[in-house]
């Protein structure tokens, strides 16, 4: 994991730190991909990597995208990611968050870590008994924000997919569209429940069967196996499981009009807006639109360094700017040709100094 800085990942970000603690079996990379806007903010994955480096390119393809999201969500925070190399039994143990809680507290306030893909917000409350540079803990407080940062994330991007419709399709209704869900866990299922109020049309897929299978009883919805859910033809298809799921060969599949979905780094690699785009498929660029969580967790954290509770209220207003700033990506790249995840791209570079 020597010479990060070879990867074709790394985009100068300010620092890769691999933390090791022997005693509780404890293996991290955080990395801070840009501290313009203020301290590396962005979520911690524990996942099981039987290589090493595919860990290591999360963390910073993760970090580099939270520089991008915060800046576009207008948020005072800079992009950090932290991934822990779980083992193939996925062990987490106490010590263990106990030991990564003090590396984040090493680093005096340059990275502020949340929850992530196999982290709990009681993972969070465990973190944060060893500092305070933590947030997505849970709140007391009728109207409070924070905890779990699902909700906030579905919110953003059910009205991220309504945007797309209206801007595509040409209609302020999701009655009878076609969705198609990929992924119905905490963020994916909350899409899929907001959609359907609105009496979207849904088909779903996840690895889970008897998971996706009990949300299509409750709402009405078809399923389909995980390899099929790419080519079911429909007017929106959904990403909210892993990334890097768009390349050559997946988005030739594709029968849609819109991607708008909430997994990270949807596109495998950067030219792959450029296919979406030259199929005519209107593409909402990952980080605008799934940004509705780190809002939430930012937005707690700081009210929490001013001494008071954020609200939900308050969140909600931040998170419904994300409509407009999709259409404003979609109009340029209507105006100027240009694919919309390179016009997001030089957006955010703009804001974190680096255009």
């Amino acid at each position: 994991m020597t010479a990060f800085w070879t990867e074709p990942d790394f985009d100068d970000h300010e620092m890769v730190h691999v933390v090791r603690d022997r005693a509780s079996g404890l293996m991290a990379i955080i990395a801070v991909h840009s501290s313009h806007l203020g301290p590396g903010a962005g979520g911690t994955r524990f996942w099981h990597y039987p290589n090493p480096k595919d860990g290591l390119r999360d963390a910073l393809r993760l970090s580099r995208g939270m520089s991008y999201k915060n800046a576009m969500a207008g948020l005072p925070m800079g992009g950090g990611k932290a991934v822990i190399l779980a083992d193939e039994n996925r062990t987490k143990t106490p010590e263990l968050l106990a030991a990564f809680g003090d590396a984040v507290e090493a680093l005096g306030g340059r990275y502020v870590t949340a929850e992530d893909v196999g982290i709990s917000e009681a993972d969070m409350v465990a973190v944060s008994q060893r500092t305070t540079h933590v947030s997505g803990l849970p709140v007391s407080g009728q109207g409070s924000a924070g905890g779990d940062p699902g909700p906030f994330t579905s919110y953003g991007i059910y009205l991220g997919i309504k945007a797309a419709v209206a801007h595509r399709l040409g209609t302020d209704s999701l009655d009878g569209v076609h969705v198609a869900v990929q992924g119905t866990g905490s963020v994916g299922g909350g899409v899929a429940r907001l959609l359907a109020k609105d009496g979207a049309r849904l088909t779903l897929a996840d690895i889970h069967k008897d998971g996706v299978e009990a949300l299509a009883d409750e709402l009405g919805a078809a399923v389909v196996a995980p390899d099929a859910i790419l080519a079911t033809k429909c007017d929106v298809f959904s990403p909210n499981a892993l990334g890097a799921i768009l390349n050559e060969d997946s988005i030739a599949q594709l029968d849609t009009r819109i991607v708008a979905g909430g997994a990270n780094n949807q596109l495998a690699r950067s030219a792959h807006g450029k296919v979406l785009f030259e199929r005519g498929i209107l593409y909402a660029p990952d980080y605008v639109i799934n940004a509705g969580g780190i809002i939430s967790v930012a937005t707690e954290y700081l009210a929490r360094r001013e001494g008071r509770d954020a609200t939900r209220d308050e969140v909600n207003a931040l998170i419904e700017k994300i409509p407009g700033r999709l259409t404003q990506i979609w109009k340029k790249s209507d105006a100027d040709s240009i694919s919309p995840d390179v016009v997001a791209d030089r957006m955010a570079q703009e804001l974190i100094g680096r255009g």
